[in-house]
């Protein structure tokens, strides 16, 4: 495995444009929130002042317990100890509970939030920095995660859904003879299969599922693991959801920043609602208030105000953060400097900045995730015959391929040619028009947008006539970008782990841990 290139997010088209300004600092108010040495510093201070010891106790506590399940490294062990300790703090990064965790990038943010740990231990050795991945076991969409894609099959779980995905337990395991098949001869494959049986037996939750399979991917890196739906995390967020209740604290405090964001980009990724939370029962449904009642949306549960804050002082467990609210609760239990995630994910933080102030709460430092590639020599062999570069796989493809189609046509050499002549000459008439009659000058100019747009339509059918002649050109360049993109989107968004690990094994995460940039956000492509 080589590294032959790593592209800034600058320099990729359809990075979204916040990203790009976050990165860029051209966002007023969120400088300090970006990576770099001094705003770690500061993190660690306000952290430092922020939170308790008693705080530290009860996320010691919550930890002991959610772990006691496994068999913990010596690196995870002496992390579980250092939380106590007022010099500790955590890098934190979050995902859905996917099915043997569903696209490969999953790998990569976790081993990110290694890396991020392991340097600033490095520039602050006086400070332990422990990485955490938050497991989204409330969400409730089932559809989202259950399933994972190789590139030769889609593997599918089916088990009954509604409430939180994290307490579903497993029944359906058909998938696990049928990933057998497809990696049993593989170098690696016993290790895959090992790990899927031992992860996805029935009775195990899904909860129980990820925890396990993450912690024999990461245990070694020292790796923590928690679930938020806990009753002793969410007792110490009983004041933040109260606020929330009553008085729609989020919605009214992101409210300038919701409305910045949307006027400058078009739009926010997640609006917030009035009341940011669910209710959880056999389901997990949204709380409205109606009228002077709360209604829990698509049940028959009501309560008055005076009910349902004694159901949140008496029974914390029951109520569950929405994506907006998740960060808030995070930050609250955490003794956290950093999140990492995707770009969506970094968008929706982004609105919540004004939040964390008035609730007092240090906003983490951001950084969206490294993004990687793996390319097959022969695949890159191809690129490279028709004088293309990988990362041209990643601006307007469709211009490139235009471009690559008519690079040789004699025929638009001379339409552009005729094309510039004309551009020129009706330049020099409408210098002359304008001294004259205003109607005139008027003319002269529709007709040379008229003239225009005839040279316009002539190069977008030599494009179709020269497409249809070079027709096995054009295949080639199609299949090439299916190769990059499969399904058309970005490789990390499709495959599973899986079809990486199953020819280099744990390797494969070294080699990941090794290439990854934990300064910046780029995007990394090795060939294999």
């Amino acid at each position: 495995m080589k590294t032959i290139s790593k592209i800034s997010f600058n320099d990729i088209e359809n990075i979204p444009q916040l990203i790009k300004d976050f990165l860029n600092h051209k966002i007023e108010g969120f400088e300090e929130n970006t990576f770099s040495l001094d705003h770690f510093r500061k993190k660690i201070h306000l952290k430092q002042e922020s939170f308790t010891s008693e705080q530290r106790v009860v996320l010691s506590t919550a930890l002991e317990q959610q772990l006691s399940g496994l068999i913990l490294s010596k690196k995870q062990r002496e992390n579980l100890n250092n939380i106590k300790l007022p010099n500790t703090f955590t890098i934190t990064t979050g995902h859905q509970l996917n099915l043997f965790s569903g696209p490969v990038f999953f790998v990569y943010k976790i081993l990110q939030t290694i890396k991020t740990c392991s340097y600033l231990k490095f520039n602050f050795p006086d400070f332990n920095f422990v990485p955490v991945y938050w497991m989204a076991s409330e969400d409730h969409d089932f559809a989202e995660i259950n399933h994972f894609k190789t590139e030769n099959n889609y593997y599918e779980i089916n088990e009954k859904s509604g409430g939180p995905v994290g307490r579903i337990q497993i029944s359906d395991t058909f998938f696990i003879s049928e990933f057998e098949k497809e990696f049993k001869d593989s170098v690696f494959g016993t290790e895959l299969i090992l790990m899927l049986k031992e992860a996805y037996k029935v009775g195990n939750t899904l909860t129980e599922a990820i925890k396990t399979l993450v912690n024999r991917l990461f245990s070694e890196f020292g790796l923590l693991i928690i679930d938020g739906d806990s009753g002793i995390l969410k007792n110490q967020v009983k004041e933040i959801f109260r606020e929330e209740l009553i008085h729609s604290a989020l919605y009214h405090a992101s409210k300038e920043k919701v409305k910045f964001l949307t006027d400058k980009y078009g739009k926010v990724q997640v609006n917030p609602r009035e009341i940011n939370l669910f209710y959880l029962s056999d389901t997990r449904d949204r709380i409205e208030l109606v009228g002077d009642h709360y209604s829990v949306v698509d049940t028959p549960i009501r309560f008055t105000k005076e009910e349902i804050l004694n159901e949140l002082d008496k029974a914390p467990e029951r109520f569950s953060p929405n994506a907006l609210m998740r960060p808030v609760y995070q930050e609250k239990v955490l003794p956290n400097l950093a999140y990492i995630g995707g770009n969506a994910e970094i968008m929706y933080w982004l609105e919540l900045k004004d939040y964390f102030t008035k609730i007092d709460i240090p906003f983490p430092v951001l950084i969206p995730r490294n993004s990687m590639l793996f390319l097959q020599e022969k695949v890159l062999k191809k690129i490279d015959k028709l004088d293309l570069k990988v990362d041209d796989f990643f601006q307007n493809f469709a211009a490139i391929t235009n471009n690559r189609i008519l690079d040789n046509s004699s025929i638009l050499r001379l339409l552009e040619e005729k094309e510039s002549l004309l551009i020129n000459s009706f330049s020099e008439l409408r210098s002359i028009a304008e001294t004259t009659e205003k109607s005139f000058g008027n003319m002269v100019k529709a007709e040379e947008i008229r003239q225009l747009k005839s040279y316009k339509r002539m190069k977008k059918r030599l494009l179709h006539a020269e497409k249809i002649k070079q027709s096995e050109l054009l295949e080639r360049l199609e299949n090439l970008f299916l190769n990059v993109h499969p399904s058309k989107t970005w490789q990390e968004r499709v495959y599973n782990f899986s079809v990486f690990f199953a020819d280099y094994g744990y390797s494969w995460l070294e080699t990941c841990l090794e290439e990854m940039v934990v300064q910046e956000s780029k995007l990394i492509i090795v060939a294999i």
